[in-house]
């Protein structure tokens, strides 16, 4: 690339790393990230990690979108260290994605992994490909969740974790 401007001699390289970096998460190994996080317990109540933020890339546009996920599981005699949601989240976040696909991966990988009585998975995010081209509206969030085992069956489960996520804990 040949270029008058001194900043741009260098982007090549810089942007190549930064796709590096953005989609890392096809070379993550997750039972690795998950390995002997799972602990034996007798809780049985919901476990909620929200507001985790997450950066993605848009598959269709190769333009970012990030927001914030909320997870939730109940155990079933075992639980997950706190740290490996956000992990992996971000495993399947550092791929080129869709928010739908996104959010059924979340879902999806935690409950057939750990094997809870139940999963639920909210995601809110911004799309810079709604905000800086096409429709341009730069103040709406999208919102995809998925429901699996009581979540799904049990609508006092869903309620309670929908509700927990909306408030703010003091």
């Amino acid at each position: 690339m040949r270029s008058s401007v001194k900043g741009l001699i260098k982007t090549p390289s810089r942007a190549a790393k930064a796709f590096r970096d953005i989609t890392s998460g096809y070379t993550s190994d997750l039972d690795q990230i998950l390995n002997r996080a799972f602990f034996k317990v007798n809780y049985k109540e919901m476990v909620i990690i929200k507001d985790i933020t997450f950066n993605s890339l848009c598959e269709h546009h190769l333009l970012p979108f990030f927001g914030k996920a909320h997870i939730a599981y109940i155990p079933d005699g075992r639980i997950i260290g706190l740290s490996k949601i956000p992990r992996l989240v971000n495993v399947f976040a550092r791929r080129l994605q869709v928010q739908e696909r996104l959010t059924a991966q979340i879902a999806d990988t935690l409950y057939e992994k750990l094997k809870p009585k139940g999963v639920g998975v909210v995601l809110e995010a911004k799309h810079l490909c709604m905000t800086m081209r096409g429709v341009e509206n730069e103040t709406s969030f999208a919102v995809t969740s998925s429901m699996l085992g009581s979540f799904e069956k049990d609508n006092k489960t869903r309620e309670e974790f929908l509700n927990l996520i909306k408030n703010k804990v003091k």
